[in-house]
Order: C-alpha cells, then sequence, then structure tokens
C-alpha cells in the first residue's frame, strides 16, 4: 500500500483510533483522581570538610555511600519515629523514604514519599538531622582541621509526587491512539479480499481494469 491507500484508511477508519485515544485518556484521568495523594519532600545534607585538602576532600567522598548505609536503616527509622511520635513502624517508614550521595556537590539526598505534606517534611527534615547529629558526635573524637561537618543546606519542600492525572491522561491517549491503529490495521487485513471498489481489483489482481458496468436499477 502506498500513501495514499494508508490515508484512505485513516479517513474511513480513523474515528476508531480518536474513540479509543479519548475513552483511554478520560479513565486514566479518572482513575488518577481516585488514587491517594502523594506527596514528596526532599532534604539534602550538605557534607563540608573542614579544609580545603584534597586529601582530605577525597576521603569526604568514599564515605558518602556509607552514609547512605547508616541513614537507610531501621535504626533510624525508629529514632525518627520516636522524635517525631509517629504512629507506625520502621520498615513502613523505611520503605517510604529513598536516600542516595551525590558525589558531585558531595550531599546526601533523603526524599520521603507520605500522604501528608507537613508529615513528608517533618520526616526528610529529622532524617537529615540524623547524619547531622552522628557527624557532630564523630567531630567531638577527631582533630578540628580533620573534622567533616554536616549540615543542612535548606529546608525540605514538598510537592506532589502522585498521582498526576494530566501525565497519566496524555500518556493513556497515546496507548489508545496505538491500540486503535492496531485495531485499524488488523480489520483492513480481515477486510483486505473483500472487492469494494475499481482500486481494490486492481491492487489486487495486479491488473488494470478496462470497463466496468454500472449499476441498473429495475
Amino acid at each position: 500500500m502506498n500513501l495514499i491507500d494508508y490515508g484512505r484508511i485513516l479517513l474511513r477508519r480513523g474515528w476508531i483510533m480518536l474513540l479509543l485515544a479519548v475513552i483511554a485518556a478520560g479513565a486514566a484521568y479518572f482513575l488518577s483522581t481516585q488514587q491517594t495523594k502523594i506527596y514528596q519532600s526532599t532534604q539534602r545534607v550538605l557534607i563540608q570538610p573542614a579544609r580545603n585538602d584534597l586529601g582530605l576532600a577525597e576521603a569526604t567522598l568514599r564515605v558518602l555511600n556509607p552514609y547512605v548505609v547508616f541513614l537507610d536503616s531501621r535504626v533510624i527509622a525508629r529514632q525518627v519515629i520516636d522524635q517525631l511520635q509517629l504512629d507506625m513502624t520502621p520498615d513502613y517508614l523505611k520503605s517510604n523514604v529513598f536516600i542516595a550521595a551525590d558525589q558531585l556537590r558531595m550531599t546526601v539526598q533523603i526524599d520521603a514519599r507520605l500522604p501528608d505534606c507537613d508529615l513528608s517534611n517533618d520526616v526528610a527534615r529529622v532524617w537529615g538531622e540524623q547524619l547531622v547529629q552522628w557527624r557532630n558526635e564523630q567531630n567531638q573524637q577527631q582533630r578540628r582541621e580533620d573534622r567533616v561537618d554536616a549540615l543542612l543546606p535548606d529546608a525540605p519542600q514538598c510537592e506532589l509526587y502522585a498521582p498526576r492525572p494530566f501525565v497519566n491522561a496524555a500518556v493513556g491517549a497515546v496507548l489508545g491512539l496505538l491500540l486503535g491503529g492496531v485495531i485499524v490495521f488488523v480489520l483492513e487485513y480481515l477486510e483486505s479480499s473483500i472487492i469494494r471498489r475499481r482500486d481494490d481489483l486492481e491492487r489486487g489482481l495486479d491488473l488494470p481494469v478496462l470497463a466496468t458496468i454500472p449499476d441498473t436499477e429495475g
């Protein structure tokens, strides 16, 4: 088939694709609005060596991942729960907090994803404070020039993480179009042996039609 044939197919059956796209987008939007809202709050902890020494800076970079292991533990989750007086288990809270190291910026990022915006902020902030407190304790045992400070450069601010109704609706519309396209071309394939027009006969026989008998009434 050439582009003209594809164009004819779309003109004749394109409504199927559009209908499925609208249905899929509407369903995705509606289902998204029914889901529980999840807010993400991000707390960054800046790791700062006491002196601009290459060796100390390299050593600090190496301990960023151990800091992540230290924070991503049930012990820290329990301390956060006790401090905020939360009615949840350490495993549940830990499963909703995500911790990663950024060696380029020398920071540890803590993402708390919970159904309450203020609670997400509190959890992310207190979780970050655990690293600050631990580093302060470690610094007391070291010389001032060898200390590594942990600082909270800013307070966490929550934002809606999920659901995203408009994004989900757009994805649903695209999937609806694709599904509609598959259905349209399957229908065309199943009906490819049916002769409706002169072009269908010429394409099927690979021969030109020289004449046709017009329809006559009565």
